[in-house]
């Protein structure tokens, strides 16, 4: 009957059309959810929310301008990957700096770096290498602060991973550089040399831009290395500064 055809194919229609909504809807929520989370994190690195911090959705739902559910899985995430802690009856805080965990940073990044930085050399394009000149040379203005640097770093090491085509490292490696600069960020007025640290990538761009794997991945150790080292020295000094404690 016309009428049946008529209605059946409505009704499709319609299904149609709300498994495209509910689907729209899914990744909506996954994309603020990521925004939420990436705000929130870089917040929590540049220490504008500072350890011990209680962490209130609704508050963070006013600033950021994004609703509860993409808001509350990314405090979720944050606590997995340990920027937050969780404490039953009492809320949400930020996670505590542990200056002891420095070594643990170290070791694990002073392994997945290099390792990427080989990756990179082997599956990297002209492409990726004119984007990392790029943002070096843009960090060569006289008088950028410390903190710029510190993008411009985390930029470049952004852009070895991507070379290196490997997600699941990348994943690893975007977490452990977001621990290593909240470190970083706590004694940057301690740091000597900030400057130093993206200098360092003028050099393992050149490696990368001819292949060599060995030189480009050691050259990469020894940036992750003067990392730990300029950060235990600010530790340090700051330990022994008669206001210290």
């Amino acid at each position: 009957m016309p009428g049946t055809t008529h209605s059946g194919g409505w009704t499709a229609d319609i299904c149609a059309d709300r498994h495209s909504l509910i689907y729209h809807e899914c990744i909506t929520t996954a994309s603020l959810s990521t925004q939420a989370y990436e705000q929130i994190r870089r917040m929590i690195v540049r220490l504008d929310l500072a350890p011990g911090d209680v962490l209130r959705e609704d508050e963070l739902q006013a600033v950021l301008g994004i609703g509860r559910t993409p808001i509350r899985e990314a405090l979720q995430r944050l606590a997995r990957d340990q920027f937050v802690t969780v404490i039953p009856r009492r809320g949400m805080f930020v996670s505590p700096i542990d200056v002891d965990e420095l070594s643990v940073l170290y070791e694990t990044r002073a392994v997945m770096e290099p390792y990427a930085a080989r990756l990179a050399c082997r599956r990297g394009t002209l492409g990726h290498w004119a984007e990392m000149a790029e943002v070096i040379e843009q960090s060569l203005r006289p008088g950028l602060p410390p903190v710029d640097l510190l993008d411009v770093d985390r930029r470049c090491h952004e852009i070895i991973w991507a070379a290196a085509g490997n997600r699941f490292l990348t994943d690893t490696l975007d977490n452990l550089y977001a621990h290593s600069d909240r470190v970083w960020h706590m004694y940057l007025a301690d740091v000597a040399d900030t400057r130093h640290a993206v200098d360092e990538h003028i050099e393992i761009l050149e490696l990368l831009r001819r292949g060599d794997a060995d030189a480009c991945a050691r050259s990469v150790e020894a940036h992750v290395r003067s990392f730990d080292d300029q950060v235990r020295d600010a530790v340090t000094t700051r330990l022994a500064s008669p206001l210290a404690g």
